[in-house]
């Protein structure tokens, strides 16, 4: 079992895989996916089956939400997926249900870039400073003589 996910270029749209792999499969021959995002209605969202005996769905979810869901297989057995980003009990049953958060990560923070060569020789002049100084000196000259 798995989840991934990718996000749109304009922050707003997760794109989940939700994954069930053979095993948590247990020779289903139908699983839907079913939470939150659709009401828990139980058969909206079939998942493709694969040669594997593996199943899977692509979901298109708002970001940064937290959706809870799980797994009905065959119209009988509920499931988890064991790699949700959370757990939370469930309001109906006595029971756990997946979550899947769809905050989109912070960008890594980026090391700044060095100045151009040019600029920093200009920045890192010491005579400028000078020419301040010296103008500041000139200038108590003067007062001091009147």
């Amino acid at each position: 079992m798995s989840l991934k996910k990718t996000y749109s270029a304009d922050g707003k749209k997760c794109t989940v895989v939700f994954n069930v792999n053979a095993n948590a499969a247990a020779g289903a021959e139908k699983i839907f996916l079913v939470g939150d995002f659709n009401s828990w209605d139980e058969t909206s969202i079939p998942m493709k089956k694969g040669p594997d005996g593996s199943f899977s769905v692509k979901k298109q979810l708002d970001t940064n939400k937290e959706y809870q869901f799980r797994y009905l297989l065959d119209g009988k057995a509920w499931i988890n997926d064991w790699k949700a980003d959370k757990y939370v009990r469930s309001e109906f049953a006595n029971d756990d249900n997946s979550c899947v958060d769809t905050s989109v990560p912070k960008a890594a923070k980026t090391a700044k870039k060095p100045a151009p060569k040019s600029a920093a020789k200009t920045t890192d002049k010491k005579p400028a400073a000078k020419k301040t100084t010296t103008k500041k000196a000139t200038t108590t000259k003067k007062s001091a003589k009147k």
